[in-house]
């Protein structure tokens, strides 16, 4: 995958910072998504910047963000922003497909912090394949965004995208099932079609996603290339650090990453430990918002 095509991709969702000088080198890199799936860019981040210290955080108890609607999705982005500002973050990675399309923006009006977002490999893709199609797998809520169509329309003159909703793929990773029976099941009914459409190129538009590679090559094998831009997100930290002179120092210690959850943690602490070969704890974390006072409010 040419990795020049997938940090061109991202320009569009480089940072837009205001003043972070006031912040040490060595305040931690936020990152989060809406459940588990933003591990993936973690653990790019992790190899890219081993020097920095990151906080994760998974708002697991609202997950999945793709049966949200818009104003849920721009409540909770703002409201875990402001959290991780709180806790001394100097940039915030939105490692969540579903929450860069609906609310990056929004976010960036009111956050002072330099913000990374992330977007489906559309142009990759179409530079990629060679048979001129591609499928795209992503949350509903990713596919009919704007900034999805938007991205779509540019990259489609020549190469036409076969647009899937992964509709139960997120609660499967979420749960830890990466290759059981009916997970297989469930992707090959999105994936068949595709290759019966001859694509040869794969768009994993969810960070959920990346971690289901094994079970799509079950059912595809090398027909298709696998679009995964955790690495790009990695690398547009990078240059807004250097940019903003906010890399963290060499060191010789190693950081191990905070993980933070709205739900108990336990399934991130195994996903953790199975994906990441780390043994951590999870801390449970409040993270209060207008929506989600509301929701709570309606339990009662």
């Amino acid at each position: 995958m040419p990795l020049d095509a997938i940090r061109s991709s991202l320009e569009s969702i480089d940072a837009s910072a205001s003043d972070v000088s006031s912040l040490g080198v060595n305040a931690p890199v936020g990152i989060f998504d809406s459940g588990l799936g933003g591990l993936s860019v973690l653990r790019a981040v992790r190899a890219a910047l081993p020097d920095e210290q990151l906080i994760y955080v998974a708002d697991s108890l609202y997950a999945p963000y793709g049966e949200r609607d818009e104003d849920f999705i721009a409540d909770r982005t703002l409201a875990i922003g402001e959290w991780l500002i709180a806790q001394g973050a100097k940039a915030l990675v939105v490692a969540c497909n579903t929450a860069t399309a609906q609310s990056i923006a929004q976010a960036r009006e009111r956050l002072p912090i330099p913000m990374i977002g992330v977007e489906p490999g559309i142009k990759p893709a179409a530079l990629m394949s060679q048979t001129r199609v591609a499928g795209v797998l992503a949350t509903a809520v990713t596919l009919r965004s704007a900034r999805f169509q938007a991205l779509a329309e540019r990259h489609s003159t020549d190469c036409r995208f076969i647009l899937q909703p992964g509709h139960g793929l997120v609660q499967a990773v979420e749960r830890c099932d990466i290759d059981s029976p009916e997970l297989i099941e469930l992707l090959r009914s999105y994936i068949q079609p595709m290759l019966d459409a001859n694509a040869d190129t794969l768009v994993l538009g969810c960070t959920h996603y990346p971690f289901l590679d094994q079970a799509i090559r079950s059912i595809a094998g090398d027909r298709l290339a696998l679009i995964d831009t955790s690495v790009a997100i990695a690398r547009q930290l990078e240059r807004q650090l250097d940019l903003h002179g906010m890399r963290a120092a060499p060191s010789r210690d190693a950081h191990a990453p905070r993980f933070c959850s709205t739900n108990d943690g336990r399934m991130q602490q195994k996903l953790v430990a199975s994906l990441l070969g780390l043994d951590i704890d999870v801390e449970q974390v409040v993270i209060a918002s207008r929506r989600t006072r509301a929701l709570e409010s309606g339990r009662a």
